[in-house]
């Protein structure tokens, strides 16, 4: 009976060292990115391609205040509410003590420069996608942005889902280094590609979830409940979406749909970043979800 004790013990602990191994957080040192020189006019388009200010300004914030990144707003899930913290250029209260290399880690693997996992309310999962450059032009730009001393607020999750090691767990089922729609593409469509799935982050709306919080790939951009519980938001692929790639870009830049209907909720900040980027850019992002498989 001890010797079975002691055996239960040790494989005990070896599966959780195991555990420990697999989930530690991953952190980009400045040696990889050697040679990148940020550009803050390049990482303009960037930061409103990937979203920025949807979630880090005030609820309702328009032109310049859409800058000011002082976090806030509220976002309801099935693990809790999530609060978008201040990442403004404030050194105590935002991110403007971090070095680029804590920038790309936390865009990338989701850690913070302290080592802990980052909640995937926050679209890492996207974001590792991104190309390092348009991560360093990006981090150009934040320079530039205002500074607030408004504290961050905590995030409302309980047990169990309160323990940020498990997301290291969550995110060996959900990070991927690949694309989702593969074969052969278009330069525009493989530019809509990069804007939609790494940048933009179109899924984390418009894709169902499983158990666990993880976007369904199989069923990709087919539509999916509104996390607010109040209705659903559609599905983006062509059986379903019939609009022109035409109509579709000239929605992405003013809200209005063909049937002279116009965008609500989330998607007018969305929207808002859209119009601020070249129109060959929103008419890749309309080619590209004409190329999505259909949703049979």
């Amino acid at each position: 009976m001890r010797r079975l004790i002691v055996i239960a013990l040790v494989l005990g602990l070896a599966t959780l060292a195991a555990g420990l191994i697999a989930t530690r957080p991953s952190f980009v040192h400045g040696t990889e990115l050697a040679g990148l020189t940020g550009d803050a006019g390049a990482g303009e388009a960037v930061f409103w391609a990937a979203g920025c200010a949807s979630c880090h300004a005030a609820e309702g914030a328009t032109d310049a205040a859409r800058l000011v990144l002082a976090g806030g707003q509220r976002f309801a899930s099935d693990f809790g509410t999530f609060v978008a913290p201040n990442i403004s250029t404030d050194p105590v209260h935002g991110i403007g003590d971090w070095t680029l290399a804590q920038f790309v880690t936390a865009l990338q693997n989701g850690i913070s420069p302290e080592g802990r996992h980052y909640y995937p309310a926050f679209p890492y999962t996207a974001y590792r996608l991104a190309e390092r450059q348009d991560l360093a032009d990006l981090w150009a730009f934040w320079q530039t942005l205002p500074a607030s001393d408004t504290p961050s607020l905590p995030h409302e999750v309980g047990f169990p889902f309160s323990i940020r090691r498990a997301v290291g767990a969550w995110n060996l089922l959900n990070l991927s280094d690949e694309f989702v729609v593969a074969g052969d593409l278009t330069e525009q469509q493989a530019r809509g590609r990069y804007l939609s799935e790494a940048l933009a982050h179109c899924a984390e709306c418009h894709t169902p979830r499983d158990a666990l919080g993880g976007l369904d790939r199989s069923a990709w951009m087919t539509g999916a409940p509104n996390p607010s519980g109040s209705g659903t938001i559609p599905a983006l692929t062509p059986d379903r979406l019939r609009w022109s790639e035409a109509d579709i870009a000239a929605y992405l830049n003013d809200g209005f749909t063909p049937d002279f209907d116009s965008a609500g909720g989330h998607m007018v900040s969305v929207i808002r970043n859209m119009a601020m980027l070249p129109e060959a850019d929103r008419l890749a992002i309309a080619a590209y979800l004409k190329a999505l498989p259909s949703d049979e």
